[in-house]
């Protein structure tokens, strides 16, 4: 799962972004996010993120239930798969709207920050790998605990180990897109709106 190995910028490799790419974050920094006023198509961008943070914690937990034998493999099959395909659905459609619509269009609004944004829509590419990947390891574990198979358990350990490795990546992008995203929409306004 890895992508593009000796590429510092890569999702699965970088710790930030370069910082050729953190100017709107100068202008525009962190702490004032939380402020009133905030565009509201950035506050939606924020509140769309939050809510992948904690779809991601809620499954750790359910993970973590399970590695400490707290629930048996079925109660983790029964709470994890639904959870599983509405963030991996909601993961999905919001990257397809930012690839889409948003990055190019904030592309024009602010052609300085192009590279910024192609490398965000590249993690796109890096985190669709990790989705290919929950979704073949979680079909695999429906399927072996609708089976009543004897290999379920390694099945949902397959899983936690998607996740854990999903999860980091993830989590980074995150970061790094709104460093980006929110200050130039904080600044510049909706390009789309």
């Amino acid at each position: 799962m890895s992508d593009t190995a000796n590429d510092p910028q890569a999702l699965a490799s970088r710790t930030g972004l370069p910082t050729a790419f953190l100017y709107l974050r100068e202008a525009f920094p962190r702490e004032r996010w939380s402020a009133g006023g905030l565009h509201p198509t950035a506050r939606r961008w924020l509140h769309m993120h939050s809510g992948f943070r904690a779809h991601q914690a809620e499954m750790g937990a359910m993970i973590e239930a399970w590695r400490a034998d707290a629930i048996d493999v079925r109660a983790l099959h029964r709470s994890l798969i639904p959870a599983l395909q509405q963030f991996l659905q909601h993961l999905d459609g919001h990257h397809r709207i930012e690839s889409g619509h948003y990055f190019p269009a904030l592309q024009q609004l602010e052609p300085r920050i192009a590279a910024g944004i192609d490398l965000l829509d590249r993690d796109h590419d890096a985190i669709h790998l990790h989705i290919e990947a929950m979704v073949e390891t979680g079909r695999a574990l429906h399927q072996a605990v609708s089976a009543g198979a004897a290999d379920a358990g390694d099945r949902a350990q397959r899983l936690a180990e998607v996740l854990d490795l999903a999860g980091p990546q993830l989590a980074r992008h995150l970061d790094d897109e709104e460093e980006i995203v929110i200050p130039l929409i904080a600044l510049r306004g909706d390009p789309l709106g």
